[in-house]
């Protein structure tokens, strides 16, 4: 039997509201039964507090594991509340001057969950170009940016970033686990990371690391293009020039 609500009245129901939200910052995930410990509400309570972060945009729900994690406003309002000398304000005029360079889209990048959220996104002015993705989450282990990203985790953080299946976003996507930690290994040894119409058929991309002050990686900084531009052919050439630009975008990081 569910336990008792600790109140019903709307500031209590504000305030478990509130208290939901600030437990993403400890938790990555979160599910009805650690809810209703977490808050001393019934379950049914508890279902009912997440689906309402839900229906604002402020939580998601994994479909495979049931699992609830931070949605896409409530990112999108932490970008907007950090806005000063951030990351996306310090990385956007590098972004700009690699669009020039290369001609194409680029995307900023941070590791949320299983997903990545674009943070930025500057396209180019081609009338056949990837579009801005900024604000949109994409599963992280068939994006170049997420394998940048996942692929100096250590084994057990790594496996809380995955979902439990690994499923066919095409034709290309990696499926087999054993086969990613073999992409991962070579992104951490290469020092980048592509995608070739396996997150998206008609989306190519390469990603390398823009890395913290204490060297640690603290987003990915990536180049998409329609696959009849970038082939394999140009993986490396693409990634020497973002690592540049990675690197002047780290040197600005405090």
């Amino acid at each position: 039997m569910d336990a008792p609500d600790k109140t019903d009245s709307p500031i209590g129901s504000a305030d478990n509201a509130l208290r939901l939200i600030a437990a993403f910052e400890q938790h990555d995930k979160l599910r009805v039964a650690d809810v209703s410990r977490m808050l001393g509400v019934a379950r049914s309570t508890a279902h009912r507090l997440l689906r309402v972060l839900v229906a604002h945009g402020f939580a998601s729900q994994d479909e495979l594991s049931k699992a609830y994690v931070v949605g896409p406003s409530l990112l999108r309002l932490a970008v907007s509340i950090s806005r000063g000398l951030d990351l996306t304000t310090v990385a956007a005029p590098v972004m700009a001057e690699l669009v020039d360079e290369l001609g194409e889209t680029i995307h900023l990048a941070v590791l949320q969950g299983p997903e990545v959220f674009f943070l930025e996104s500057i396209e180019t002015p081609k009338p056949l170009r990837v579009g801005a993705r900024a604000g949109h989450l994409r599963p992280a282990y068939a994006t170049a940016t997420g394998r940048v990203l996942l692929s100096e985790l250590g084994d057990e953080e790594l496996q809380a970033h995955l979902p439990s299946v690994l499923s066919a976003l095409t034709r290309r996507t990696v499926t087999d686990r054993e086969e990613l930690a073999s992409v991962l290994a070579t992104a951490r040894r290469q020092g980048y990371a592509w995608s070739l119409g396996e997150s998206e058929e008609d989306v190519a991309s390469v990603a390398v690391p823009v890395r913290n002050a204490s060297g640690r990686i603290a987003a990915a900084l990536a180049a998409a293009a329609p696959p009849s531009r970038l082939g394999e052919q140009d993986v490396a050439s693409i990634a020497a020039k973002l690592t540049s630009g990675a690197s002047r975008i780290s040197s600005l990081l405090l």
